[in-house]
């Protein structure tokens, strides 16, 4: 199986980066293009078996799976340019470009087909996030005209890079504030705790490596157990000790508030 990432940037390039440690594919098995020499090379550093291109339609026609990582604004021209060479038939198509809907994809790749002669596209709208490269991504996946064979193929490729989840095209908005936003705010919150640490008595690096590691241990906590958060802090939170008088002067400030309007902000 063969994949063409066309746009191989920062999301594009995580993905190949992350397929490429992948059992599914081979880094030859990995057409990447780019406008930017600077772009490919940075690939060939990392793989040099990656095949490498600024030729997008040649790229789409040797795949049998096409992915889309181009900005949106760029997607309706890079489609058009494309198309002669896709095969509908036996190609599967995938956008990661954000805000582009299934509709808008199926528009552009049908414009002008007769599709009584050729088979409708399947499609699948993907949303990632760039903790994919280290195959530790969550993935949200749309299809429309897909079998479910064609479903499970995406959704193993996926699973390799951390997590998909299939879901409902409607949900992709919410789904990408939890998921691709929601790596900056886990982030943000990891800097907070460290200037917190600095301020306790740590080195900057000291603290960093002390909130990651708590940052990843809760998380791995829920991930095995399936308990909700509350039950995980209630074992942590006795009554009269600090961990409750942080967690009540951080709900002061509006910290769960805060959170909440700033995923509704993403959509």
């Amino acid at each position: 199986m063969k994949i063409a990432i066309i746009g191989s940037g920062n999301m594009g390039g995580a993905i190949a980066r992350g397929l490429s440690k992948s059992s599914m594919f081979d880094a030859s098995d990995i057409t990447c293009t780019a406008l930017s020499d600077t772009t490919l090379e940075k690939l060939r550093s990392f793989n040099p078996k990656f095949v490498l291109t600024h030729d997008n339609k040649e790229a789409a026609r040797r795949a049998d799976i096409v992915l889309l990582a181009v900005k949106p604004w760029l997607i309706e021209n890079v489609i058009k340019e494309i198309r002669p060479a896709l095969d509908f038939e036996k190609q599967i198509f995938l956008s990661v470009a954000a805000g582009v809907t299934l509709d808008t994809l199926y528009a552009c790749l049908t414009k002008n087909a007769d599709l009584d002669s050729v088979a409708a596209p399947t499609l699948f709208r993907v949303m990632p996030n760039t903790a994919i490269e280290i195959m530790s991504g969550m993935t949200f996946i749309a299809a429309r005209n897909a079998s479910k064979e064609r479903i499970n193929t995406v959704l193993d490729i996926f699973n390799e890079l951390g997590h998909a989840m299939l879901i409902e095209e409607r949900l992709m908005s919410a789904g990408t504030a939890l998921a691709s936003c929601g790596i900056a705010f886990a982030l943000r919150y990891i800097r907070a705790a460290m200037e917190g640490g600095v301020e306790l008595g740590f080195y900057p690096r000291q603290a960093q490596e002390i909130v990651a590691y708590t940052v990843k241990g809760a998380a791995e906590l829920l991930l095995a157990k399936g308990n909700n958060p509350e039950e995980e802090i209630d074992k942590v939170t006795t009554p009269g000790g600090i961990t409750i008088k942080g967690l009540n002067e951080m709900e002061r400030a509006g910290f769960t508030s805060a959170v909440i309007q700033g995923l509704k902000a993403c959509e």
